[in-house]
């Protein structure tokens, strides 16, 4: 997949008219909270990875609930090899540090060679850790990866690697609708 104009435009529609409801504000304040909690080791890591560090910040929520126990690739535990896609990672021997399965991870997508130029580019990067699930088979839904608690999405999710339902709600906040926080709060230039 490219991130073509029709793309970037319907990334920056998104990002503009993005709201979070009411009633999902205090859960994404907390989440934000604990987040600048461990600004300093997301900042380690987007130094050596070459990744800003609200990037891995949403996707360290996304994969695993903000816990530095387990794999940044997919929240498997740190003390062996990653069991679910992608599986088998860190190529190391196990136990892990949540910094080294994050680098690993991060190489492994190859973000250490994007331009992180502007929000599209951003949001785009977002979708693809994720996968291109939605876009290819459920294009009228927005991304829950990235759009959960705003007034961007209401239903319909992966449940499991492949499986999806139309009446599941993902729980959890987007990136998408986090890093707008972030960037309300002027902790980073989006």
């Amino acid at each position: 997949m490219k991130l073509t104009t029709n793309i970037k435009n319907y990334y920056q529609n998104l990002w503009n008219t993005c709201e979070i409801p009411q009633e999902h504000k205090m859960t994404c304040k907390m989440i934000l909270s604990k987040i600048l909690n461990n600004k300093k080791r997301y900042l380690a890591v987007a130094k050596e990875a070459k990744v800003p560090w609200s990037f891995i910040a949403v996707i360290h929520n996304m994969e695993a609930s903000l816990s530095f126990a387990k794999h940044f690739h997919n929240g498997d535990s740190l003390n062996h090899r990653t069991k679910h896609v992608p599986k088998g990672r860190p190529l190391s021997e196990p136990p892990f540090t949540w910094e080294e399965s994050t680098i690993d991870a991060l190489k492994f997508k190859k973000l250490n060679h994007i331009n992180w130029n502007d929000i599209t580019t951003v949001l785009f990067q977002l979708e693809r850790y994720n996968g291109w699930g939605y876009r290819k088979y459920h294009s009228d839904i927005n991304s829950p990866y990235l759009w959960s608690m705003s007034n961007h999405y209401t239903k319909g999710k992966y449940i499991k690697d492949g499986i999806f339902s139309p009446d599941a709600v993902s729980k959890q906040c987007g990136t998408a609708i986090l890093l707008k926080i972030i960037d309300n709060r002027e902790l980073i230039n989006l």
